[in-house]
């Protein structure tokens, strides 16, 4: 199904507010705002936003506890932005659910290239290139699978030995990739690449907060899927290089 472009910004501060309304409406988004967390996580649950942008100092509900309130029932994508720029605090955010982190003050077009980033990741995995691969499940060519380990890419559905397991949209990407690649190892920084939308594109830079963002994502993603690190059944990790999927 088709989602709407529909835009959430919760944030206190009413000229931000403004702000963030007026980048989002120009990128095409219907935009509905919130003063404070609660009622931002009634507007999600009401509008369904592909996209939420989250202050994080408000006062009451902070933005880390929103971003939680929002992943327990939602999968619209969550950009944090924050004053803080110390790297515990991206970390935290994402931890929290966030698929991105942006430092206050931010430049509106910096914003708007980093959602159409966002927005650019693959939805539709293409058929592994490597012969030892984990192949596709023989339903409908839509589903990947790997030892019980089920994901549809059109649906967005995951389930693991038949139970549905939710997951964050950079989390389900990863899984995406992490399945298409197979026993082929992907790095962190290509994962990195792949969650900015930026496969295609010349800037391959990748800083040491990106790589350790995707080990925040993964960590929360092996938990969710019930996965010991050290004993994984679906995803092991390559010292020093990236993750793979088990024999």
């Amino acid at each position: 199904m088709q989602e709407s472009r529909i835009a959430v910004v919760i944030e206190d501060e009413a000229d931000i507010r403004s702000l963030l309304s007026t980048v989002l409406g120009q990128a095409g988004f219907e935009v509905h705002g919130a003063a404070n967390g609660a009622d931002g996580v009634q507007l999600v649950r009401e509008r369904r936003p592909l996209v939420t942008t989250l202050d994080v100092n408000m006062p009451g509900m902070d933005g880390f506890e929103t971003a939680k309130r929002i992943r327990a029932i939602s999968s619209t994508y969550i950009v944090m932005l924050s004053a803080r720029t110390e790297e515990i605090d991206a970390l935290q955010g994402l931890e929290a659910g966030a698929d991105d982190y942006v430092a206050k003050p931010f430049r509106p077009r910096e914003l708007r290239a980093r959602i159409d980033a966002m927005l650019r990741r693959p939805r539709h995995v293409a058929p592994a290139e490597s012969a030892d691969a984990a192949p596709p499940a023989a339903d409908d060519g839509s589903w990947l699978e790997h030892r019980g380990l089920r994901l549809n890419a059109e649906t967005h559905i995951v389930t693991v030995d038949g139970h549905d397991i939710e997951l964050t949209r950079s989390e389900f990407d990863i899984l995406a990739d992490l399945l298409v690649a197979g026993r082929r190892v992907r790095a962190k920084s290509d994962l990195a690449i792949m969650l900015r939308g930026d496969q295609y594109v010349a800037n391959d830079f990748v800083s040491d907060s990106d790589a350790r963002a995707i080990e925040v994502h993964m960590a929360n993603l092996r938990r969710k899927l019930g996965e010991s690190p050290s004993q994984p059944r679906w995803i092991e990790t390559v010292r020093g290089v990236g993750y793979r999927l088990t024999a």
